[in-house]
């Protein structure tokens, strides 16, 4: 009986510490992964065979994206009458609820000039860049109008919607792009016919006389001739270039 229980004890603190060494692996696992999608692993599972839920989610979140960037390539002005739209921005424009992140009381003066740098995003885009499904496209008739103004017929100003120069500029061409193919009204200013005459028969405006015959030896200017040069400022030239007046 004692020798069995001496051999229990001996497997017991040769296991224990293989045991130990599980746990502590286990525990600094739970520390490094993230505690609010990570599922939970157990001590005597292999790392090989635990995996975590973050990596699926952000997979499928990245497939949705891809997706509905795909969805909306060819036909942006689909995405302004989906659900997905509606639910986010109402009947309102996409501008009407952005507010830019400033230092201090006074706004700044300008926009950026883009949002999008290479990879990096900044933490607070503009109404266009913050939403990858809005595209602009001269064909967007919807989008264009919300950046024009319904009294004056202009494009609104980048310091009231807050979109970035790179974007403004995309917009003023596609507007004008819409305005030119006839997806977009615009206003001419009507100039009221007076019933003048604007012909070229009257001198103001007709054709210039020709030049009056001249005679050999006439000067083209009638004041020209009329000029006497000074008598010193004759010397001197002469007294220059004498050698070759001879």
């Amino acid at each position: 009986m004692a020798t069995s229980m001496k051999y229990i004890a001996t497997f017991i603190c040769r296991v224990s510490p293989s045991i130990s060494h599980s746990v502590r692996q286990y525990q600094s696992r739970l520390q490094r992964l993230p505690a609010r999608t990570c599922l939970s692993l157990s001590p005597f599972i292999h790392p090989r065979h635990s995996y975590c839920k973050a990596a699926s989610l952000q997979n499928e979140a990245v497939a949705q994206a891809t997706e509905a960037l795909a969805r909306y390539k060819d036909r942006p002005w689909d995405y302004l009458e989906s659900e997905e739209y509606i639910e986010r921005y109402g009947s309102s424009p996409v501008w009407a609820d952005y507010r830019r992140n400033h230092k201090g009381g006074i706004p700044p003066q300008k926009t950026r000039k883009t949002c999008i740098r290479g990879d990096k995003i900044c933490g607070n885009p503009c109404p266009i860049c913050r939403d990858p499904n809005i595209i602009i496209h001269h064909q967007n008739v919807k989008l264009l109008q919300q950046f024009i103004s319904p009294h004056t017929g202009m494009v609104l100003d980048s310091t009231r919607t807050g979109v970035c120069m790179k974007q403004q500029k995309q917009l003023n061409e596609a507007i004008n792009t819409a305005q030119d193919h006839g997806l977009l009204s615009f206003q001419i200013p009507y100039v009221e016919f007076s019933g003048e005459d604007y012909s070229n028969s009257h001198d103001a405006v007709g054709s210039t006389p020709p030049p009056p015959s001249l005679t050999l030896g006439d000067n083209w200017y009638k004041w020209y001739g009329e000029i006497l040069p000074d008598e010193n400022e004759v010397a001197k030239v002469k007294k220059k270039y004498k050698a070759y007046l001879k």
